[in-house]
This record gives structure tokens, C-alpha cells and sequence, in this order.
């Protein structure tokens, strides 16, 4: 058996929840054993990327003991365009 913690964050929220899988599992396995999918409905697998530690990864990679994968939200704000409007803000000062 493994152990596996996945996480994901909303606006209001976050979530780190731990789950315990037979040895050869894959990442979508975590995520359904987790519960993450019922308590954060507004989850699409199809749009949102997912990784393990930073590293993107896919939903069918196979998991390690301790891992912990991570559920991304979408950017509201390309980073580029936010730091180009933080550097206008204070130029204009």
C-alpha cells in the first residue's frame, strides 16, 4: 500500500486530503479514493492541469508512496499581464 495526500484550493478554501492505495495506482485513482471530486464539485479533470510536487503530470502517471498530488485552478490573470499592470501601477505613482 501507498499513501498519497492530494490538494486543491479554491477561493474560500483548501483542501488536503489523505488517501491510502494499493501499490501501482495512478494519479486519477487518488483523486477518487481522496473525495476531492464530491467536495469540490466545480473540479473539471478535463480543463484543469495536474501535477505532483510542481511537476505536471498525467492523469494515468503512476504514484509513489508520499506523494501529493495537486489539482490546479485555472489563472484568472495571465502572470505576464499582472506583472505589467503592477509595473504600470507604480510607475504612475
Amino acid at each position: 500500500m501507498i499513501n498519497v495526500e492530494v490538494v486543491y484550493a479554491d477561493e474560500c478554501e483548501q483542501a488536503l486530503l489523505k488517501a491510502q492505495l494499493p501499490d501501482n495506482s495512478i494519479v486519477m485513482d487518488a483523486i477518487y479514493a481522496s473525495g476531492i471530486l464530491d467536495r469540490f464539485p466545480e473540479i473539471n479533470l478535463n480543463n484543469q492541469k495536474i501535477g505532483i510536487f510542481g511537476d505536471s503530470v498525467e492523469k494515468t502517471d503512476p504514484l509513489s508512496d508520499g506523494d501529493r498530488v495537486e489539482i490546479y485552478r485555472p489563472l484568472k490573470v495571465d502572470p505576464k499581464e499582472a506583472r505589467r499592470q503592477r509595473v504600470k501601477e507604480l510607475r504612475g505613482r
